[in-house]
């Protein structure tokens, strides 16, 4: 009997107190966790893990989530990719790189909703 893995999302975020927000509500949704506060530490946390679906602020110090979603894109093409922002809009060739965008101001059904449907 194939027991179904639980799936992994990578969540990248320079803000600590909403990347450990987020990863409670994911975990608490069923969802293994993995946590990188910069740009290079998600791509390697990537390239080291099994990762279904990537949560990917936009504005960080070093890599930007544009940067880093290309990166990603160059790596796995196929990955869901979620820009999380507190702004309102981003440039529009970095939304190119995204499956989908959410405000930080949305409630977190929203980024739950939109897991769900990318994967």
């Amino acid at each position: 009997m194939n027991a179904v893995r639980p799936k992994t999302v990578l969540c990248v975020d320079d803000e600590k107190i909403g990347l450990r927000v987020r990863k409670l509500l994911l975990e608490s949704h069923g969802f293994v966790v993995l946590t990188a506060s910069d740009g290079q530490q998600g791509l390697a946390l990537f390239d080291q893990h099994q990762v279904d679906l990537v949560v990917l602020d936009y504005y960080m110090p070093g890599l930007n989530g544009e940067q880093v979603a290309a990166e990603l894109r160059r790596r796995a093409a196929d990955v869901p990719i979620i820009f999380l922002s507190a702004y309102f809009s981003l440039p529009p060739q970095a939304l190119e790189l995204a499956s989908a965008f959410i405000t930080k101001g949305d409630p977190p059904e929203v980024l739950i909703e939109k897991i769900e449907q990318l994967i």
